[in-house]
């Protein structure tokens, strides 16, 4: 077995296929840009530039773009891939760096697979597999940019951010991640200053860390190394992140709901598009008779289920040219001589079904000049690959810092996995090292799962390739073959379960789990505890385990609550770089009217995806225990008051176990109200800003202090003989950053809040959440409850007389309502000027629903009734009360309010300065489209 080893070309930069900034030149590239029989090929002018493309000279009917310049190409200007639809003028055949697809899947530096989500209209987005408009419902990653057809999905490079260490080639140092095309409208590059996007075709790249945009061709002057940007201080770093996450997917990794890809499902198994060399998907209704759409499976896997892709050839072609319209269709970009049609007859035809030739189709086909001329016409057809006597192999080292990305051997039908390892060792300068402590391994990229394989010592390769290409001719390409140290990487996965019973010890909870699915002591323990959170976090060192374990967990149900697990990884919190203080990111979903969704997306893409939660996937706990050992951090919470109230709470209960105990907390407004919000300058509610400006205005906002309060409800001492049940209930502690009302306010909240729960798709709009909170407050206009009758009121030990009222109000900023001055702005000898970090609530009375509105038209303020730190209310009834929009019926008995300890460092948005003009970036991430049927 004669060593071929030749100097290739370092692969793309951050894990992606390399895009127009890596370097070119490579031996494969040269080997796979082979001309097609029967078409004119315009690559050999360009080189190793035009990598894989298979350039052909088009009679251009209406006019189209260059995927190079954006220009327009007129007439016989332009040149065609078959493959991958890349379009070129003559003159910029030269300057062509981007892979075709067929190619792309072998220039992958680090293979990382993608993570779709559920199906969505974009528009003008264009495919990165067939380069073709998304003009149908198409999906797009949901940690990349990466937008493709439904169809194109099994083509997709897995070539995917690299949000974490694996213990599979972790690197140090950081590169550009480029992605191709769909730049933001008035994209300017990098280089030359100019325009670099385009609405009309796939055109561009962008730096899927830092932001950086260029043209194609100017990348190339870009450095390698990427420093993430202006977000470099509030990204996690990739090196900073562990999770050995081998038997789970990255839905499970990115805690990304698996509803969000069922309805790609099976989509794998549906693919009945048109293929990507011929008629556009609607010119398949519009063929002539002179030409035929055969179904072509790539192996016995697509035959199983039932993939397939569909071409148009003409009725008179030979077997060849269909052959070559197949291995197009699939982007094989092979000699076609190595490969043969075979027929699938009709099932009524099985019985006769005619004799195989060697060279492809049938006897008769071979009489007949090919399957496109046979009658009747097979309904489908199978790519199958002829035995080869010997074949070149790239096998790549599976660890850092060799010169070389790969190096190529010929193997023939007596090389072994053992002796390939013997072989390439001195390649890669390890001849002094014993073959025995190295293996192969397998490596299969595909588009939504890379699966690893260690062959056996013994395994034939030659045979292994060929069994490769029984199941699928294009999975060869999306195949590597890594030389590695054998060693055993030791398994350790952190699991979150959350729904547990409150206040439990550990000993307690480790025999509930045991109970409940039967835990592998040897390999489980219980490492953290959060007993007010109702939740721990388990260590399992066995991978199968942790996988039983996270699928059961879902399926269980402990004292009527569901249970919830998640994959956490591991910050390595001394690997952070001293200017780094990363954002954790919190996100109500159901918050804003559904525009949650589209946040979370947003920024999963602008930071690491492992920093950013959502809510209603485990709450916040796991973002802080996450956290929990970064020395410095700030978090920013995307929802409500409500929304706001839940995150502070439980870094309230959680603070003891943070090494940053008192993180800063920002606010993207998201509710209806947003009091909160409005007091901190950051809105009265999200217009769509770019969350990239959202997160600068983060990193540049300033710290202040809030007042938190403590509300012990405690229904027990009253011992009427009707208020018996009310004795039953335990007391209950809430915590309060905004406002508590009791009646009318409350009153009105709870309608709300009940009318959201019945018909939740119908809020979806702050207009029409505001219009249902003037409808119930119209009903409820003539009524007199005489609140003040039934509530007494101590401040300080002193009791105190109130007014005829129908709302006790105790308000801790100056917001409340949406924005009103309940307090007012006339000065009071009585009172002390209010303040959100004085330590002082101010207790303000309302006459009822006519009253509140002026005070939220401003024509009038609230009833002062007193200001102070510490309060008792004793209600004599059932009565409603609401803290910070969050309402309930609150039972007889007594209400105490008092300060809850350490105040909570807010982040306050700066004021806005002006901006020079043409100093604003452009925008990072587009907002996510609306998803399939939504009205939006």
């Amino acid at each position: 077995m004669a060593a071929a080893a030749e100097p290739a070309a370092r692969a793309g930069p951050g894990g992606g296929s390399p895009r127009p900034g890596s370097p070119a030149g490579s031996p494969v590239l040269g080997a796979g840009d082979r001309a097609r029989p029967g078409s004119e090929r315009a690559g050999r002018a360009a080189g190793p530039t035009a990598p894989g493309h298979s350039f052909r000279r088009v009679t251009l009917t209406k006019p189209t773009f260059c995927h190079l310049c954006s220009d327009f190409i007129w007439g016989l200007a332009g040149f065609l891939c078959d493959a991958c639809n890349f379009m070129s003028h003559e003159k910029c055949l030269k300057q062509v760096k981007t892979p075709c697809t067929s190619v792309a899947p072998s220039l992958v530096r680090v293979p990382v697979a993608h993570c779709f989500g559920s199906r969505g209209l974009y528009k003008r987005k264009f495919c990165g597999v067939c380069r073709k408009g998304l003009e149908v419902p198409a999906l797009r990653c949901e940690v990349c940019e990466l937008h493709v057809h439904p169809d194109c999905v099994p083509f997709a490079c897995s070539d995917c951010r690299q949000c974490h260490q694996d213990g599979h080639q972790d690197h140090d140092m950081f590169l550009h991640h480029w992605r191709e095309g769909n730049l933001p409208s008035g994209a300017r590059c990098e280089v030359c200053k100019k325009s670099c996007s385009s609405s009309d075709v796939l055109a561009g790249v962008r730096c899927e860390w830092c932001g950086t945009q260029a043209h194609s061709a100017c990348c190339a002057v870009l450095g390698p190394e990427c420093s993430f940007g202006r977000l470099r201080s509030m990204v996690l770093p990739p090196a900073c992140v562990r999770l050995l996450s081998r038997n789970f997917s990255k839905l499970h990794c990115f805690r990304i709901p698996e509803t969000a890809a069922l309805e790609l499902g099976n989509g794998e198994d549906s693919v009945d598009g048109s293929v990507a060399t011929g008629p556009s998907r609607e010119a398949l209704a519009a063929l002539d008779s002179s030409k035929q759409t055969l179904k072509i499976f790539d192996g016995n896997d697509a035959m199983r289920r039932n993939q397939f892709r569909l071409v148009t050839v003409p009725r008179l072609a030979r077997s060849q040219e269909v052959l070559e319209v197949a291995l197009r269709a699939y982007y094989v970009n092979e000699d076609p001589g190595d490969f043969e049609l075979q027929a699938l007859p009709l099932p009524s035809l099985a019985s006769d079904a005619p004799e195989k030739t060697g060279s492809g189709g049938t006897a008769e086909e071979e009489a007949s000049g090919g399957p496109g001329t046979r009658e009747p016409t097979p309904e489908a057809w199978v790519i199958r690959a002829l035995p080869r006597a010997q074949e070149v192999l790239k096998i790549y080292p599976g660890w850092l810092k060799v010169g070389v990305a790969y190096v190529s051997i010929r193997v023939t039908p007596q090389s072994t996995a053992q002796a390939v390892v013997l072989e390439v060792l001195p390649l890669f300068g390890r001849q002094t090292e014993d073959p025995e402590n190295f293996q192969l391994i397998e490596v299969l990229m595909g588009s939504r799962q890379v699966q690893r394989t260690v062959l056996e010592g013994e395994e034939l390769l030659l045979d292994r390739l060929l069994d490769i290409r029984q199941t699928s001719v294009r999975q060869v390409s999306q195949t590597r073959f890594y030389v590695a140290e054998n060693r055993a990487v030791a398994p350790h996965v952190s699991l979150l379960v959350s729904g547990l019973p409150l206040g439990l010890s550990p000993q307690e909870y480790s025999s509930l789990l045991h109970e409940a699915m039967a835990t592998k002591a040897a390999v489980v323990s219980v490492s953290h505890v959060y007993s007010s959170q109702g939740a721990v976090v388990l260590d399992v060192t066995c991978f199968a385990e942790a996988e039983r374990l996270y699928m059961l967990v879902r399926d269980t149900t402990l004292y009527g609550r569901p249970l919830t697990a998640l994959v956490l990884p591991e910050v390595l919190h001394t690997k952070l770089p001293p200017d780094c203080s990363p954002v954790l990111v919190f996100v109500n979903p159901k918050s804003g009217g559904l525009k949650g969704r589209d946040l979370l997306c947003s920024f999963r893409k602008l930071l690491n995806p492992h920093q950013v939660f959502e809510l209603t996937n485990g709450g916040p706990l796991p973002g802080f225990h996450l956290f929990s050992q970064v020395p410095c951090f700030r978090v920013l919470v995307c929802g409500g008051d409500g929304t706001v109230g839940w995150v502070l709470t439980t870094l309230e209960e959680t603070r003891h176990h943070l090494a940053c105990p008192e993180p800063s907390v920002a606010i993207l407004p998201l509710g209806t109200g947003n009091d909160l919000g409005r007091v901190l300058r950051w809105g009265a509610g999200y217009n769509g800003e770019d969350p990239f400006s959202v997160l600068v205005s983060v990193d540049e906002a300033d710290s202040v202090l809030v007042d938190r309060w403590t509300i012990l409800l405690d229904a027990h001492e009253m011992g009427s003989a009707e208020n018996k049940a009310a004795d039953l209930e335990p007391p209950k502690i809430v915590q309060m950053s905004n406002y508590c009302g009791i009646g009318i306010d409350a009153e009105l909240s709870l309608d709300f809040h009940q009318a959201r729960e019945e018909e939740p798709g119908k809020f979806t709009s702050r207009f029409h959440n505001k219009g249902v909170y003037v409808r119930v407050g119209l009903q409820k206009i003539s009524r007199s409850r005489g609140l003040h009758k039934g509530i007494r009121l101590q401040v300080e030990q002193q009791e105190v007389e109130l007014p005829s009222i129908e709302g006790l109000i105790f308000i801790n900023i100056p917001s409340w309502g949406s924005g009103a001055d309940l307090w007012g702005s006339d000065s009071d000898s009585r009172f002390e000027k209010p303040r959100m970090d004085d330590g002082l609530l101010e207790v303000v009375g309302v006459t009822g629903v006519v009253h509140m509105g002026q005070v939220q038209g401003g024509l009038r303020s609230g009833i002062r009734i007193a200001q102070g730190s510490y309060f008792r209310v004793t209600l004599f009834k059932a009565t409603p009360v609401q803290v910070d929009g969050e309402p309930w019926i609150q039972a007889p008995g007594h209400m105490i309010i008092s300060a809850a300890g350490p105040k909570v460092h807010m982040l306050r948005k700066a004021k806005q300065k002006p901006r020079k003009a043409g100093t604003v970036r452009d925008t990072h991430v587009d907002a996510l489209p609306a998803p399939e049927g939504d009205p939006k």
